[in-house]
Formats: C-alpha cells, sequence, structure tokens
C-alpha cells in the first residue's frame, strides 16, 4: 500500500545527517585554490540559469564555525561535505604544489566537526576537476586521471585519514558521465554523444577501484576507515505490471542507472544488458566493436569487491515503458541505447525542479532492489531532499517536511525488510548554487539570504521537524509526529516575518552604498548648474 505509514523507530546507532559540496557552498578563488571545471564553465554566458556562478556561494570558507553550530542545533550525527581537488593541489597533481592554507582549511572543518561529535564523511570527487587536467588531457575521457586522482586521494588520506572514518570516492558519477560527457549540460559541458558519458563512466570506475586498493594496502590498517562510492539512482517503475516489455523496459532503467556503476564494483563487469544493448546497437550502426568499453579480465576481479559500503542518492521515479529507438550511425546516445521512455503522474507532488516528483514509494524499492542484486551491502543514503522553485522568501516549508517524513518512512520500511541501511543523510544543509539552475533552487533545511553579501543563514520549519526525527530516531506514534509538524509551521511563521522585512534591510544597506553616494553628486552637479544660470543672468 503506497499511502500507508509505518511508526516505529530505527535501530540503535542509526546515523541521521546533513551534506554539502564544495563548490556548492565554499567560495571559489581564495588563498590560492586553482581553478576547476565549474568555475570556468559557471563564468561561460548561458550555461547556467541566470548567469549564476559559485564565485561566493554560501561563502561557507568563511563559516566554518557558524555552519558547524548548525549542525550542532539539528543534533546531526555526522556531516557529509567534498573536498575540493583544485584547493589542496591548484595544478592537480601532487607532486607539483600542495596549497596548504586549502589543507588547513580542511583540517579545520574535520576538527570543529569532531570537537561537536559531528562524524565527518568526506566526498573526494563532487564534480570540481582541475580545469588544467581538462584542457591537458581532456579529463575524464583520458586513462591518466586515474592515477592523478589516486595520488590526490592518498594526499587527503595522508592529511586526515587519522581522523577521517568515512570515504566517499566519487558522487553520483552518472551526472558526472552524461552531464558532463554527453548532454554538455555540466561542466566541462562536452558533447560527445554515444561515447563520451560510456568512455569517462569506464574511468571513473578504474579510478575508484585504484583508490579503494591504495586505501586498503596502505592506510586501512592503521586508520580503520571505510571507502565506498555515492551513485545517484532513480527508481523505474513499469507502466503496465502485467506487460513484460515494460517490465524489462523498468529493469533496463535502473541498470543503466545505478547499474552502470554498482554492478562492476560488486561483480566485476557491466550489467549484462547494457552490454546487450549497446553491443547490438553498435552493431547496427556499422561499428566493429561496441561503443560500452570492456574491462579486462584482470581488471574485473581487480574491480569485484572495491565497496566498503554503498552510498545511494536517491530523490524520484518515472513510470517506464518500452519504447524502440532506431539504430542509425548519426543518432548514437546513451539515452537511445535503452529502448525505453519516461513517463511521470500527473498526480505527483511537483514542489520546485522539473525532474523532481515525490515519489516515497519508490525509494522503498530501489533499497530493496540494492538488496537483492548485491547481497545486501552495508547502505549510507548520503543524499535524499526536495527543492523549491520560488521567487520570494518562504521558511514555511511543508512540502518539505512532507517529502522527508514520507522518504524517510519508506527507509524505515526497507530496513524493516531487511536492507542493511545505517543512515541517512538530509540534501541539503543550506541553500547553495545548483549547478546548471544556479541560484533559482533552493535544497536547503537553511535558508541563504544570497541578496546580503554576508549570506546569513534562516532554519526554515524543516530544520524544527528533522531535528524531531533525529531526537526521536524515527516516528514514535502518530499523535507526536503530527505533533512536531504543527510546531514546527508554528516556529517559522515568526521567522518568516522577520525575514520577510530582511530584504528592506538589504535595501537600506544598497540606499546606503549606493544610492545616496550617487544623490550626493547629482546635487552638486545641480547646484553648480544653477549657480551658473543665476550668474549668466546677472551678467
Amino acid at each position: 500500500d503506497h499511502g500507508s505509514f509505518y511508526y516505529g523507530t530505527f535501530p540503535t546507532g542509526f546515523s541521521w545527517g546533513a551534506g554539502s559540496s564544495a563548490y556548492q557552498t565554499e567560495a571559489w578563488d581564495k588563498d590560492g585554490k586553482g581553478l576547476s571545471i565549474w568555475d570556468v564553465f559557471s563564468h561561460k554566458k548561458g550555461k547556467v540559469q541566470y548567469n549564476g556562478t559559485g564565485d561566493a556561494a554560501c561563502e561557507g570558507y568563511y563559516k566554518v564555525k557558524d555552519d558547524v553550530s548548525l549542525m550542532k542545533e539539528l543534533k546531526l550525527n555526522h556531516y557529509r561535505f567534498s573536498i575540493s581537488w583544485p584547493r589542496i593541489l591548484p595544478t592537480g597533481i601532487k607532486t607539483e604544489h600542495i596549497n596548504e592554507k586549502g589543507v588547513q582549511y580542511y583540517d579545520d572543518l574535520i576538527n570543529h566537526l569532531l570537537e561537536n561529535k559531528i562524524t565527518p564523511v568526506v566526498t573526494l570527487y563532487h564534480w570540481d576537476l582541475p580545469q588544467i587536467l581538462q584542457e591537458k588531457y581532456g579529463g575524464w575521457q583520458n586513462i591518466s586521471m586515474v592515477n592523478y586522482f589516486n595520488d590526490f586521494a592518498n594526499l587527503c588520506f595522508e592529511r586526515f585519514g587519522n581522523r577521517v572514518k568515512y570515504w566517499i570516492t566519487f558522487n553520483n558519477p552518472w551526472s558526472v558521465a552524461v552531464e558532463g560527457y554527453e548532454t554538455g549540460e555540466h561542466a566541462p559541458g562536452l558533447k560527445l554523444r554515444g561515447t563520451g558519458a560510456y568512455r569517462a563512466a569506464h574511468h571513473i570506475i578504474k579510478a575508484h577501484a585504484k583508490v579503494w586498493h591504495s586505501y586498503d594496502m596502505q592506510w586501512r590498517g592503521k586508520q580503520k576507515g571505510l571507502v565506498g562510492i555515492s551513485l545517484g539512482g532513480d527508481w523505474g517503475e513499469p507502466v503496465d505490471i502485467s506487460n513484460e516489455k515494460d517490465i524489462e523496459a523498468a529493469e533496463r532503467y535502473v541498470q543503466f542507472y545505478l547499474g552502470w556503476f554498482a554492478t562492476p564494483i560488486f561483480h566485476g563487469d557491466y550489467p549484462q544488458v547494457m552490454k546487450d544493448f549497446i553491443g547490438r546497437k553498435s552493431v547496427q550502426q556499422g561499428l566493429g566493436t561496441s561503443r560500452l568499453p570492456t574491462f579486462s579480465p584482470q581488471e574485473k576481479s581487480y574491480i569485484k569487491g572495491t565497496c566498503d559500503f554503498l552510498g545511494i542518492g536517491h530523490y524520484t521515479t518515472r513510470y517506464i515503458t518500452q519504447k524502440n529507438n532506431p539504430s542509425s550511425r548519426g543518432s548514437s546516445s546513451y539515452f537511445a541505447d535503452r529502448d525505453l521512455a519516461e513517463l511521470v503522474d500527473p498526480r505527483w507532488p511537483d514542489p520546485g525542479s522539473e525532474w523532481l516528483y515525490s515519489v516515497p514509494w519508490g525509494f522503498r524499492r530501489l533499497l530493496n532492489f540494492v538488496k537483492s542484486q548485491y547481497g545486501n551491502p552495508m547502505i549510507y543514503v548520503t543524499e535524499n531532499g526536495v527543492s523549491e522553485k520560488m521567487a520570494c522568501t518562504e521558511l514555511c516549508d511543508d512540502w518539505r517536511i512532507h517529502y522527508h517524513k514520507d522518504y524517510i518512512n519508506e527507509m524505515l520500511k526497507a530496513i524493516k525488510d531487511g536492507v542493511n541501511v545505517r543512515g541517512y543523510t538530509a540534501w541539503s544543509l543550506l541553500d547553495k548554487f545548483e549547478w546548471d539552475e544556479g541560484y533559482s533552487e533552493r535544497f536547503g533545511l537553511y535558508y541563504v539570504d544570497f541578496r546580503n553579501k554576508n549570506k546569513p543563514r534562516y532554519p526554515k520549519a524543516s530544520v524544527q521537524f528533522y531535528k524531531r526525527v533525529i531526537s526521536s530516531n524515527g516516528f514514535p506514534n502518530q499523535r507526536e509526529v503530527e505533533n512536531w509538524r504543527r510546531k514546527a509551521i508554528e516556529t517559522c511563521s515568526s521567522s518568516n516575518q522577520l525575514l520577510a522585512a530582511d530584504p528592506l534591510t538589504s535595501h537600506m544597506e544598497m540606499v546606503t552604498e549606493i544610492v545616496v553616494p550617487t544623490v550626493c553628486t547629482l546635487s552638486i552637479l545641480l547646484s553648480a548648474v544653477f549657480l551658473m544660470f543665476l550668474l549668466r543672468r546677472r551678467d
């Protein structure tokens, strides 16, 4: 039953967190940081909504103590953030130059988290490749990235590994590959249709495996940490559950998404359905070999099992039906290779992002899929949340409370099904730069006023609700949970009035900084003109 709610609590020791990433929050060019592909991409006109950039973002680089105090207020057990590769290694290469100021920034963040009993969960790659590696080698199209990334990872293990016990190699490599090298919507903005995404993914999988082995051989013994990967995955549900073609298409949708990366890491090779479909279409297009690269027997055994825990980033669901795409030479693409169509139910809530519909039951199905396909691995939900798209300020985010409540509840049901989920990360702690959507979407539990140069943070109602879920480790009973929501909405109403008045303060700042000097200058000029006019009349 999609609509039923399960009242109950999570296992003892379940970890509650929130997350962010470097480029989305920090500030771009401070203290010797090198350029990343996102610095360059976002500065090209028309690439990002309203030409937004991550230049200042949330000014997180200067607000470590402030932001850790927000996490403490939320009662978080863990905080997930990423280390910016070009902030540590401005040229991308370990042997050339280590930026000690960048190292110090992350040292301070990790130490503040630990002082406040918050576990740091560190992502090594959240999309901000050093630009110089893109220019010199073509970025993830080039096998040399495997060794450069391994060097960067080892530097992070060396400097931070005595305190960090949870490492994530890559965040959502599907987006890196497809949106970076197939559609060009994300940095570096390349449109290598039908080949670019597969090549990038191939090198990312090899890079992940190499870093896992490096940690296993060199660091695990003394640091006792874990290395995993965070994979994005929407659920695909057959349009017609009695139609075999739709069932196969829905399975294919998930295999081309989550399975593309998870299956090599758990089983040593790409999903058979990807090999079959891409191979057949490549032959039909007159190509001698498949556009999907292959792993050698040695690579398969090297990659298989390189996962201490699996991170899952999940937001939404699609209905899937079979659709045959023609296989002409000029029409090859990742999307055409799948032979399916994605549909949405018009009744699904749609709060903000055009791709994000609230479909909680899909989450439980995806988690059970992971359990059955990959031998019930240890899972940490590394991203789950919802955006809003609105011009005016709104701290009373009732739809976000509903989204988190329902999705967290489906995760609880999955745990009751026997899925080995150990933690949950709400995405995200703060409103921030949202990639090609710029600042037009907000995912934060805390509202950030981007118009104010100090980027102040304000708690939304969802902060109070999530805090109570954490304190109770779940949903004790119906009356209490309904009470949490009511109180959360009550607390946000007064804050909302304060923030609604805040644009007036920003306006006053603008008046004093820009308007007053301009008016003064104009007054002096007008006075001078008037004086000259009087003098002329007197003559």
